[in-house]
């Protein structure tokens, strides 16, 4: 895997977004099923250990006639694996161009996860929705230091008011990420494509004027999360990753300044008692990640 030079630090304040303080045939058939499970399996401790997921093109920018491929990566700091095509573990992979979705078709393994024709010249819009994935927090401290990382510190309250127990707590979690290609002109805009939440970019990142900044519009349960947080990844051509943490206004909107040839992971979570129709048995904590991926270019 390669290694990054990560930096940590704080952004200037501003009045719009202020920054915050500081997851065939034959034998070989045979195998299948256990192969398969396997990798399900590693996907999901991976999942529990790791931080960030996010969709990760091989190009941001393809001239027409190419096939659009991404990995889909879990790790930390913007540095991750990459994870095969196994349909069990999403709930929907697609590709989108305005109204346009197509299902991301491949085998069971594929790597890289998504190998297939763009809907057209144009900003493509790679869509993926992971199953439902748990963790136990063995350690009260070790939760609640997750929490304040995801701007979640009354969940720890709400916790300890309730009584509950300080060990074995039981986090279900799921993923929802997106990412931006362009394809020939790139022309075109991102749009809500109705995940549970989402960050949806309102500029086109290859044909706007950024200068002023990259404004993107978090969503949870169609509507806007206001004061939500915000962590943005910039990792160099070098390899090199700055974080730094934003908040969205009344709207859900925060303007993220953004810089030539760098590629920027988007990543916020919302923490919620488990839905009614969660699977995960005796859940007692529900987190849900949006990320959206870009490269700007120059």
């Amino acid at each position: 895997m390669r290694h990054a030079k990560v930096t940590h630090s704080r952004v200037d304040s501003n009045a719009a977004t202020p920054p915050l303080c500081c997851r065939s045939g034959g034998v070989v058939t045979m195998f299948k099923p256990l192969v398969l499970t396997l990798a399900a399996f590693a996907f999901s401790t991976t999942l529990a250990i790791g931080h960030e997921f996010w969709i990760d093109p091989v190009d941001f920018t393809l001239d027409p006639g190419a096939n659009i491929q991404a990995d889909i990566r879990v790790g930390q700091d913007f540095v991750g694996s990459p994870y095969a095509f196994i349909p069990q573990n999403f709930r929907l992979f697609e590709l989108a161009r305005g109204d346009i979705r197509v299902a991301v078709t491949g085998r069971v393994g594929d790597r890289p996860a998504l190998n297939q024709a763009p809907l057209g010249d144009g900003l493509n819009v790679i869509l993926h929705v992971t199953r439902d994935y748990d963790v136990t927090w063995k350690e009260w401290d070790k939760f609640t230091a997750f929490l304040h990382h995801k701007d979640a510190d009354w969940v720890a309250a709400e916790h300890e008011a309730s009584g509950a127990p300080k060990v074995d707590i039981i986090e279900a979690y799921s993923r929802y990420g997106k990412s931006l290609v362009a394809v020939g002109d790139g022309a075109g805009a991102d749009r809500r494509y109705g995940l549970l939440t989402e960050i949806v970019a309102l500029a086109n990142p290859y044909t706007d004027d950024l200068s002023q900044g990259l404004p993107l519009q978090v969503f949870y349960d169609d509507k806007p999360r206001d004061t939500a947080q915000i962590e943005v990844f910039a990792k160099t051509a070098e390899g090199s990753v700055t974080v730094n943490t934003y908040r969205t206004n009344a709207e859900g909107i925060a303007t993220i300044p953004v810089e030539p040839g760098m590629t920027y992971l988007f990543d916020t979570v919302v923490l919620r008692r488990p839905a009614g129709d969660q699977i995960i048995k005796d859940a007692q904590w529900e987190s849900l990640w949006a990320s959206l991926t870009v490269k700007i270019p120059g």
